[in-house]
């Protein structure tokens, strides 16, 4: 099914459901969301946001669009290819901080995804354990950017682990096949692609080992909030909704997004949706609402990528993100 297809989808499921339940629709505000890479987990409460009617419940008509990484979602939604984008906050910083007119209108992971993944049978329990050991990476990624954050965190020795550069799909096949014995990739992704092989997979998060960083973003263009400050609002309470929902019935979730692509897999995408509904809150956030960014959470994520990630900038941590549209 092609991208377009898919936005027909769910638009017409949506619109469905809703003009079942309540007879004819007004118009509504269109706006279109692009996702951060191919629908998974991650994205299915998007899908179960748009067929329940919490996004037409605010009069908007949104249309989801599969992406192809972070970076050309700030890219996108920059040239106002797409109202909204998904982004980890680390593309987002570094985009803007190169010029892209863009703010996160919604901190939706505040917990890290990012890990260090292995077989079960690696022996990997611990920081120390990998030590001897040899890491499938992809150059240039913010995994391996970051991970001498790890080493300093956990006083590892480098020079003990021997990093084994490849491109991001071979790192799974990598570690399978015993060339290495871990990769580092997200504990909602790489971590069930080897599961689905049948194999038990271990994971250590960057976040429990020191060094966490805000997840992914909803961010728009600095226009889109002058000019559309309710557009957003509704947006976000929209998103709100849909994640709230997902919270509370994960299946219908995933079958909102199986609906657009039926050959998704069912099982390993919500077990990757149950990851994701856990990195929602940081220490930090816990107890504030979804989307809510806690200045400690973005503070910190800017020292790292200042360090680790080549961020330049002079710019408060703050004024990357706004809590003004969630709900009250």
């Amino acid at each position: 099914m092609t991208t377009k297809s898919k936005r027909l989808s769910v638009g017409a499921l949506g619109a469905l459901l809703l003009a079942t339940a309540a007879g004819p629709l007004a118009a509504a505000d269109k706006a279109s969301l692009i996702l951060n890479w191919y629908l998974g987990g991650l994205h299915t409460p998007f899908y179960l946001g748009v067929a329940n009617g919490c996004y037409a419940r605010e009069n908007v008509d949104l249309a989801i669009e599969e992406g192809r990484g972070s970076v050309r979602a700030v890219q996108v939604v920059a040239a106002k290819g797409n109202t909204f984008g998904m982004s980890d906050a680390g593309s987002l910083m570094i985009g803007v901080s190169r010029g892209a007119p863009l703010k996160a209108v919604m901190s939706l992971l505040n917990t890290s995804g990012f890990a260090i993944i292995g077989l079960e049978r690696s022996g990997i329990r611990t920081a120390k354990d990998l030590e001897g050991k040899k890491l499938a990476v992809s150059p240039g990624d913010a995994l391996t950017q970051l991970f001498p954050a790890v080493i300093k965190a956990n006083n590892l020795d480098a020079g003990k682990i021997e990093l084994v550069f490849m491109d991001p799909p071979a790192k799974v096949p990598a570690t399978l096949e015993g060339r290495t014995d871990a990769l580092l990739g997200g504990i909602d992704d790489q971590f069930f692609l080897i599961e689905a092989q049948g194999r038990k997979a271990v994971g250590l998060r960057f976040a429990d080992l020191g060094v966490n960083t805000v997840g992914m973003t909803i961010h728009a263009h600095e226009d889109t909030i002058r000019e559309r400050p309710d557009l957003v609002r509704r947006f976000v309470a929209g998103t709100v909704c849909a994640w709230e929902a997902a919270k509370a019935d994960p299946d219908a979730a995933v079958a909102a997004a199986a609906a657009v692509k039926p050959d998704l897999n069912r099982e390993s995408t919500k077990k990757q949706l149950l990851v994701d509904l856990g990195l929602l809150e940081s220490p930090a956030s816990r107890g504030k609402g979804i989307g809510f960014a806690a200045v400690e959470d973005w503070e910190r994520t800017k020292e790292l990528l200042v360090q680790y990630r080549d961020l330049k900038t002079d710019r408060p941590a703050m004024s990357f993100v706004t809590n003004e549209f969630l709900p009250r």
